[in-house]
């Protein structure tokens, strides 16, 4: 597969975020996909979906995000921001790009895609959905596989590892009260209108 403007890895968009059921992923790549109940209610899915496009799952789990192309902080299609995690003196910049944006009446998130860089390469999604029965969840979906180049490529067992540790925090940190946005409120996110015929 080759780059898709500077991404490392493609197509854009293969975690899908817009549909409920993932389809087929590209070979060659970690397939994770997890689901977990979030909360219920009208407040709890406005609060959840404000705080995923905040990149709050990231921010909750201990990354700082910031964008790399002069844009807002929330998530916007083809944005690039710079995803910061460290602990005192070792700290690892992550270069992304948002690669997909949803935002429907039952449906809300983002997937954003590795750039060069980035100690991994691939794709994550976070959405938060909701059914019938007002239940508010959150999926996760991922695909990683080593970077293509540079110093962290050798070291890809060991991410692998700690990705599998950032995985708990992200399906933990938007559970019950944890829906609560940490930026400024907007007003509720609506149904957009159905299109003109």
């Amino acid at each position: 597969m080759g780059e898709d403007g500077g991404l490392t890895y493609g197509p854009r968009g293969a975690t899908a975020p817009q549909v409920p059921v993932w389809p087929v992923s590209p070979p060659g790549f970690r397939r994770f996909e997890r689901t977990v109940t979030i909360g219920r209610g009208e407040d709890a899915w406005n609060a959840a979906g404000e705080a995923v496009l905040r990149w709050e799952v990231k921010r909750r789990s201990g990354f700082a995000v910031a964008p790399a192309d002069g844009g807002g902080p929330g998530a916007r299609e083809r944005g690039r921001y710079t995803v910061t995690a460290g602990l005192g003196r070792c700290v690892v910049r992550e270069p992304v790009e948002v690669v997909a944006v949803v935002e429907t009446g039952d449906r809300c998130g983002f997937a954003y895609g590795t750039r060069r860089g980035h100690p991994v390469s691939g794709e994550e999604a976070f959405i938060v959905h909701r059914d019938d029965d007002g239940r508010v969840l959150l999926t996760l979906r991922s695909l990683t596989r080593a970077a293509p180049t540079g110093p962290w490529r050798p070291l890809f067992p060991v991410l692998l590892l700690a990705q599998l540790l950032v995985r708990r925090r992200y399906l933990r940190v938007l559970r019950d009260a944890g829906v609560r946005s940490t930026g400024p409120r907007s007003r509720p996110r609506t149904p957009p209108a159905p299109p003109a015929v």
